[in-house]
């Protein structure tokens, strides 16, 4: 046989092969999506509807989120995040803003009862996911809300809020931020560790996103049971940027017994990434400042669109699932799940993986990295109903 065809036939024959491999990893990445139940640790919903209400029944032509693509993505239980901005600290209306967010999530659930339920348990997650319906559980991305008032704790608790991310933007009086200089507290302030200590006494997960790693260490000094990152990425890929947690805390999570939720957004994946989202900001905030333009003008809007166009700032899918090896050779597979931050990080998702009917191109990456069903599972649900089934057992006992 001539020698060039041979070669020739080889290398056909070999992508013919490696295209059916990969049509069934898809397809069995399809089944696995739908057959274990998928957890999301952080979906901005709430806010994306403070300035306008949406039916999510049907597929939106906004936002990442909705029942029908959550459907095709095999998502089953979305935590609904009820951001209070780090600006309320500064005027006010923290709690009454976490309140109204609350209720939007009750809206989204009461208006299509077939569809969607609030979930308040793992249990209630359980059922509803057998009901064939949308749970919602609910997470607090800033603990202002909590204002200096440690029986707030409680109240929002008895209000179905299941996580409580310390802090935003700002140091507040809970702890300081990865986002501040000011290093206020050197940590966590004495109220803080008022309010971690209730937080495992009513059975609220403390989340330890957005906080410095001063934080975070002493949050696992004195934490009775496993803590999360609802929306975090690893610092190895992006080196000094506190807002994604360093190796030597995801190591911690390894004897805390929590789990870190791998965040999508793209300056959170590369640091690539992260220096070009920092060019177009600048550049977007200088004309706004030029032309006098706030937040939400349809000409900044326009503009905004046109740098990012220019610049664009799209990690890959594949850099995501570097995030996810990159945790599970550090502290192991049980201590990793899916934190997408989708609605929350703007036109920033990475390349396959932009909305939440996405979850089943996540697993065939995963299987093609060599990932087993049960990791899978592990990273769908289980590692965070083990963490939430910790911190519910530890309530119950207190």
């Amino acid at each position: 046989m001539n020698t060039k065809k041979h070669i020739l036939l080889f290398i056909v024959a070999g992508f013919i092969v490696g295209c059916n491999n990969d049509a069934t990893l898809k397809k069995r990445a399809y089944e696995l999506a739908h057959k274990f139940i998928i957890t999301d640790g952080h979906i901005d919903v709430p806010w994306r509807l403070n300035d306008g209400y949406e039916d999510l029944s049907i597929r939106t032509e906004t936002g990442d989120f909705d029942y029908i693509r959550a459907k095709e993505g095999g998502l089953d239980a979305p935590f609904m995040s009820i951001y209070v901005p780090s600006s309320y600290q500064e005027t006010g209306g923290a709690k009454e803003k976490a309140d109204s967010l609350i209720d939007l999530v009750h809206r989204i659930a009461n208006d299509h009862p077939d569809k969607f339920e609030v979930a308040y348990s793992v249990a209630d997650v359980n059922r509803i996911f057998g009901d064939d319906k949308i749970a919602l559980p609910m997470g607090m991305e800033n603990g202002a809300p909590i204002l200096d008032d440690l029986s707030n704790v409680a109240y929002f608790h008895k209000r179905g809020i299941r996580y409580i991310t310390l802090t935003h933007a700002k140091d507040n009086l809970i702890c300081d931020s990865s986002y501040d200089t000011t290093g206020t507290w050197g940590g966590l302030s004495p109220f803080g560790r008022e309010v971690v200590k209730e937080m495992n006494r009513v059975g609220i997960m403390v989340d330890i996103s957005h906080v410095t790693d001063d934080v975070i260490n002493q949050v696992m000094d004195m934490t009775d049971v496993p803590v999360i990152a609802s929306h975090s990425s690893c610092r190895h890929f992006t080196p000094g940027w506190e807002r994604n947690m360093g190796d030597a805390e995801i190591k911690r999570l390894k004897d805390n017994g929590g789990v870190i939720q791998i965040n999508y957004g793209s300056s959170f994946i590369t640091q690539a990434s992260l220096e070009k989202g920092e060019e177009n900001r600048e550049r977007i905030m200088a004309y706004a400042k030029e032309n006098n333009l706030k937040r939400g003008d349809e000409v900044l809007t326009t503009f905004a669109k046109k740098i990012n166009a220019k610049n664009p700032v799209y990690a890959d899918i594949s850099d995501v699932v570097d995030h996810f090896d990159r945790v599970v050779a550090l502290a192991g597979i049980d201590h990793v799940g899916i934190g997408s931050d989708y609605d929350g990080v703007g036109d920033s998702l990475p390349y396959g993986l932009k909305d939440v009917a996405s979850y089943p191109n996540l697993i065939f990456h995963l299987l093609k990295r060599g990932y087993s069903e049960e990791d899978i599972e592990k990273i769908c649900y289980k590692n965070i109903w083990r963490v939430w089934s910790a911190v519910e057992r530890a309530a119950a006992d207190s």
